[in-house]
């Protein structure tokens, strides 16, 4: 009995290894991907176009200039605060594959150990 649970348990810590795994080749790819596609040419352009914008219409809807260029700033803001963050887990976790295969690695353990716990728990009960 023992040895089958153990066996799922190992079976389930290395489906999970391999997830992990694609897991974290997959999401820095996605963040540099989306980090191109922010901090383009063409998206440069187009934010400094909406930002026009933006300001253009808060004018003409009787703002006061200060309060349009504050306002726009804010504006702004949140675009590159978001290309920050998204900056930031590119660089953070994800930049070290080996980083990442330990902690994985700790993580399976931890959680087999805790898997042997409760059966041996499990089978004092009994």
């Amino acid at each position: 009995m023992i040895d089958k649970e153990e066996k799922h348990l190992e079976t389930d810590a290395e489906d999970l290894k391999k997830i992990l795994g694609v897991v974290s080749t997959e999401i820095p790819a996605l963040v540099k991907s989306i980090l191109s596609s922010v901090f383009s040419e063409e998206a440069g352009r187009n934010m400094g176009k909406a930002a026009a914008a933006y300001y253009k219409e808060l004018k003409n809807g009787g703002l006061p200039e200060q309060v349009a260029v504050k306002m726009t700033e804010d504006y702004m803001r949140t675009f590159t605060s978001l290309g920050d963050m998204l900056r930031g887990v590119g660089r953070g976790r994800g930049s070290g594959k080996e980083h990442i295969g330990e902690e994985i690695e700790r993580k399976i353990h931890e959680r087999l150990e805790r898997k042997r716990e409760e059966t041996e728990e499990e089978e004092e009960d009994e």
